[in-house]
């Protein structure tokens, strides 16, 4: 769900389509909401994340709430350093790429569980959405460098939409 509010740059839509977009319930989707905000991760008068908040939760919190569990190897979407921005910064080695399994995949690699279920379906649809959760699969389950580099983006990315 922040991940999405990201990539909308901030602006909450209404709750049935941003269920819709992310695809969970509305009453799933008004949930994580609400979670979001006790939290303190968005404002709750205004519904918009709250920058500094959310830097912080992504870059040093969502590695311990979503620990990386690796498993087969299967054909899916490309994740972490596989995936765009950090494919563009690191070549690919004799490893196997780390992939979310998904059942049209063109990618070889080894499994990485998506930080929830619907993640790729929400990223076939939405490229910010993608990169967001690769980035921080990257820093959920990458090497120094790759975490290094994933912060990076991720705070440039996270600053340019929400500050507009």
């Amino acid at each position: 769900m922040l991940a999405k509010l990201i990539s909308l740059s901030g602006e909450r839509p209404p709750v049935a389509e941003l269920a819709s977009e992310v695809a969970l319930s509305p009453s799933q989707a008004h949930l994580s909401l609400k979670r979001l905000e006790r939290a303190r991760l968005l404002d709750a008068h205004t519904g918009r994340p709250l920058l500094h908040a959310v830097e912080e939760f992504l870059v040093h919190a969502v590695k311990y709430v979503f620990p990386a569990s690796r498993g087969e190897v299967t054909r899916g979407m490309p994740t972490g350093y596989a995936a765009p921005p950090l494919n563009a910064h690191i070549a690919a080695g004799a490893d196997l790429p780390p992939v979310w399994p998904h059942p049209n995949g063109k990618v070889r690699g080894v499994t990485l569980d998506p930080v929830h279920r619907t993640a790729t379906a929400v990223a076939e649809k939405d490229p910010t959405v993608y990169k967001v959760l690769a980035l921080l699969d990257a820093l959920r389950d990458g090497r120094a460098r790759e975490r290094a580099l994933a912060e990076r983006e991720l705070l440039a990315l996270v600053r340019e939409r929400l500050r507009g």
